[in-house]
């Protein structure tokens, strides 16, 4: 089963999106690993390996996104687990999420993305740890 850590980093306190896309990620069979509000990407990339997630989800929509997004994709590297694929979404300006897929960031997902979309997009680009070998 493939299995997702959803986070929501830095001091938005804005979580109703990520739990709506938490339960949906669950609904479609997913396993959903969500860390609550205010979590650092330290805290995120470590919930990551110890869960042995395949994906990790970022919820931002405090303005940090690049600061955050540029945080998690180096401790993935630093910590040799680039083979977890990083996305997210929020209020992220088109021009943010051409830098953000330079850095590695899977996709992005912007206000109004039809839930199903986020679902479906999980489970047709996300390999659980065992299928990937």
């Amino acid at each position: 089963m493939t299995r997702v850590v959803v986070a929501k980093p830095g001091l938005d306190g804005h979580d109703r999106g990520v739990k709506i896309v938490a339960r949906v990620l669950r609904d479609a069979g997913i396993e959903v690993i969500y860390t609550g509000l205010r979590q650092t990407p330290e805290m995120i990339v470590a919930t990551a390996l110890q869960e042995d997630a395949d994906a990790i989800g970022l919820s931002v929509l405090s303005g940090a996104h690049m600061t955050i997004f540029a945080r998690v994709m180096e401790l993935l590297r630093e910590n040799d687990a680039t083979d977890i694929r990083v996305f997210g979404g929020g209020i992220i300006p088109d021009a943010d999420i051409e830098e953000l897929e330079r850095m590695g960031v899977a996709r992005i997902f912007t206000p109004g993305a039809p839930t199903a979309e986020i679902a479906d997009w999980v489970r047709e680009n996300v390999r659980p740890a065992t299928a990937r070998g």
